[in-house]
């Protein structure tokens, strides 16, 4: 079973199924964090979305790249979770199946292309306090227990 974090769903909304692949990014004791100025402001695990016909992998490089510029090496999946959500960006109530990985940051190629991104490096137990959604945090303290 995967585990929920975060509100329930409500008993009334039609959710969609939407599974994306976010990854904790280590680097000299650091992670690299996206920060997202809209809808909301939010400390966020580099991450998204995966397209139809795109694989989980593939997703991942290009939403780490696309949210900060960097180009990525050697994922390995840590595990999953789901989140129901309103996303107002996609005006939908989303079932959020979130797959986490961890990667290593292999260098910049540029600004990240997403606008509305910026770069962020925190220390492991700042992201675990910081980070947007419960499920990040968790997955970032796991990850920082070693």
């Amino acid at each position: 079973m995967i585990p929920r974090f975060g509100p329930a769903p409500h008993a009334d909304v039609k959710y969609r199924l939407r599974p994306g692949a976010y990854a904790i990014l280590p680097q000299g004791g650091d992670l690299l964090l996206t920060f997202q100025d809209a809808p909301k402001p939010e400390l966020q695990l580099p991450g998204g979305g995966i397209d139809p016909g795109e694989s989980p992998l593939r997703a991942l490089y290009r939403e780490v790249y696309e949210e900060t510029g960097w180009s990525i090496a050697a994922p390995r999946r840590l595990g999953a979770f789901r989140r129901f959500v309103f996303m107002p960006e996609y005006d939908l109530w989303a079932e959020k199946l979130c797959v986490i990985y961890m990667a290593y940051p292999v260098r910049p190629l540029g600004p990240p292309t997403e606008p509305g991104h910026s770069v962020v490096w925190a220390a492991p137990r700042v992201a675990a306090k910081e980070l947007g959604n419960s499920g990040d945090r968790h997955f970032v303290a796991r990850f920082a227990m070693g």
